[in-house]
């Protein structure tokens, strides 16, 4: 990414949902330590969040996954889709950035950091193992944000 990049994180999730929440944990993480980084905490994404990215050179969408991953978390490209579904009431990244793409013709670089969870009822407190995760995730960060990062 370059220097000039303005950077977007949208961290998806809910707290009072144990793993789910982890989208939002990686954000408390980067507004203390990246400060150049805007932050925004999302419960999910909706059709106004393809504004919001409209104004950034680079957004990356951080969310919990149910997905088996083997380092606890991945980070890769986010593509343009164009698919909305039946409601429009809580959408994809995908679909986020094909909205800001066909709307704003705005075609910022996209990333979804995925971050492996566990459990999901309805109680707070994140699990040990997704934590572990959530720790692996952030010790990438460094890569995420610097000038010359490339995905492999």
């Amino acid at each position: 990414m370059k220097e000039e990049d303005k950077i977007l994180v949208l961290g998806i999730g809910n707290i009072g949902r144990q793993d789910d929440g982890l989208g939002w944990l990686i954000l408390d993480y980067i507004v203390d330590e990246f400060k150049f980084v805007d932050i925004e905490y999302r419960y999910q994404l909706q059709i106004e969040d393809a504004e919001l990215a409209s104004n950034y050179s680079t957004v990356i969408f951080a969310d919990a996954t149910k997905e088996e991953v083997d380092e606890g978390f991945y980070f890769k490209k986010c593509k343009a889709s164009t698919t909305y579904g039946l409601s429009t009431h809580a959408l994809h990244p995908e679909t986020i950035v094909g909205l800001t793409n066909n709307l704003y013709h705005k075609y910022p670089e996209t990333f979804i950091l995925g971050i492996q969870g566990y459990h999901w009822e309805l109680k707070e407190g994140v699990s040990e193992k997704a934590i572990d995760n959530l720790k692996r995730a952030i010790q990438f960060l460094p890569n995420v944000f610097s000038r010359d990062f490339v995905l492999p």
